[in-house]
């Protein structure tokens, strides 16, 4: 086994520990709903339905995946129970399609575009600077030169946190302290990124939501003197998003798309929850492709989103 093998190899098994609590859950609740049944009725369906939603897969969405499953039943006229889960795999597999969600096999920035700027948005508590200091650590350690910038300045602990994170990555942070102007932050994160010829520049912004109209124009506002730099920046647009709040994150996802242009999704915090379901429901939702989960607290447990290493992790029955 090479290296590299060995890398996915690890990584897969950190997916499969992260997912635990939600695939325990899950099976748990679906065993309840078939014990006594050998083929799958209306009762079975009406079951599964709660339990998705129970799981927070969201209401929509699950509408969507038992109407499927039961165009199925109607067409294949018995489906037995045992089929279950592999049916439920398809179907989940199916939509994450349909939303671009899980694409990727590995960190990659696209070709012709340096530096490509990532702007980072979410709540407070989401995880979003920690979700820019393990993304710089993966780019720094792939060979790129990467430049963050400190542009949540209405809390002193988010640029201390991501200054923390610089001097351990060994990567420069653009800071003007706490209570500065978050555009001429980034404007000078994005000068940085142009003057070293680096690959990425990420720039964390403040996460205040309570008002929505004061944030649009805060977010729009960086975007506008960014643009001064470079035309097409952010390229990206990167909400983080805390899985463990199961439906709050709907709602923050909610917020946020209406407040700019997301463009991907971040999920953290995977691991100490059972609500492993949402990231189903939010991809569904609002047609936003998720492109990273946190499935730990290591460093590499933020990882590339892969819709079949998700859904097999998520299915595989006690799998070793």
């Amino acid at each position: 086994m090479g290296l590299f093998d060995f890398f996915k190899k690890e990584q897969k098994e950190s997916l499969d520990k992260g997912l635990e609590k939600t695939k325990t859950n899950f099976f748990d609740q679906l065993s309840k709903a078939v014990v006594g049944k050998s083929k799958v009725d209306e009762e079975v369906l009406d079951d599964l339905e709660e339990m998705l939603v129970h799981s927070d897969v969201g209401v929509g969405t699950t509408i969507k995946i038992i109407k499927r499953i039961e165009e199925r039943v109607a067409r294949d006229k018995y489906v037995s129970t045992s089929e279950l889960d592999k049916i439920l795999r398809e179907e989940v597999a199916a939509l994450l399609e349909e939303n671009s969600s899980g694409k990727g096999t590995e960190l990659s920035l696209p070709a012709g575009i340096k530096p490509y700027v990532i702007m980072v948005v979410g709540v407070n508590g989401v995880g979003k600077t920690t979700t820019i200091g393990k993304l710089a650590s993966q780019f720094h350690k792939a060979g790129k030169k990467v430049v963050l910038g400190a542009a949540d300045t209405f809390r002193a602990a988010a640029v201390d946190q991501l200054i923390i994170w610089g001097e351990r990555v060994g990567v420069p942070v653009i800071s003007h302290g706490m209570n500065t102007d978050p555009a001429s932050v980034a404007f000078d994160a994005v000068k940085k990124g142009v003057e070293m010829d680096a690959d990425v520049v990420i720039i964390d912004t403040a996460g205040r939501l309570h008002n929505k109209v004061g944030l649009m124009n805060e977010l729009s506002k960086i975007k506008r003197v960014m643009q001064k730099f470079i035309e097409e920046a952010p390229h990206e647009v990167l909400l983080v998003l805390d899985g463990s709040t199961g439906q709050n994150a709907v709602l923050q996802a909610t917020e946020f798309t209406k407040a700019t242009d997301v463009t991907a999704l971040a999920i953290t915090k995977l691991d100490g929850t059972a609500k492993g379901g949402v990231v189903i429901g939010i991809s569904d939702e609002f047609k936003i492709p998720v492109k990273y989960i946190g499935v730990g607290e290591k460093i590499d447990d933020l990882q590339v989103f892969n819709k079949y290493e998700f859904v097999d992790s998520l299915f595989s029955q006690n799998k070793k």
